[in-house]
C-alpha cells in the first residue's frame, strides 16, 4: 500500500513515555487518516488509535487500512519510525 506522509510529531516524558501521530494518505482512499501512537515500554509494544483526520469517511476504507496495518509490518513500522523521527529531543 502506498501512503503518503502529510505530517507527523512525537514528544516524551517519563509520566506518559512515548506519544505520537502521523497524519497520511493511503492510496485509493477517499479520506486522510491519522494515527497516534503510544508506548510506555521504551521503543517497542506501540498501542494505536486509527482515525479519519478531517471528517468521517468509509468505514469499510478505515477497516481495511487497519487490517493492512495489523497484517503489514513494514508498513506500520514505516509511520513509527517517521513520528520517532520527529521526536523532541
Amino acid at each position: 500500500m502506498q501512503i503518503t506522509i502529510l505530517n507527523a510529531e512525537m514528544t516524551y516524558s517519563k509520566e506518559d513515555g512515548y506519544v505520537g501521530k502521523v497524519q497520511f494518505e493511503a492510496e485509493g482512499h477517499s479520506n486522510q487518516y491519522e494515527i497516534t501512537l503510544a508506548s510506555k515500554r521504551g521503543t517497542r509494544d506501540w498501542g494505536y488509535g486509527l482515525f479519519f483526520l478531517h471528517e468521517s469517511g468509509k468505514e469499510e476504507e478505515l477497516l481495511a487500512l487497519e487490517d493492512q496495518l495489523e497484517e503489514d509490518d513494514e508498513l506500520f513500522d514505516l509511520l513509527v519510525d517517521t513520528a520517532k523521527a520527529k521526536l523532541e529531543k
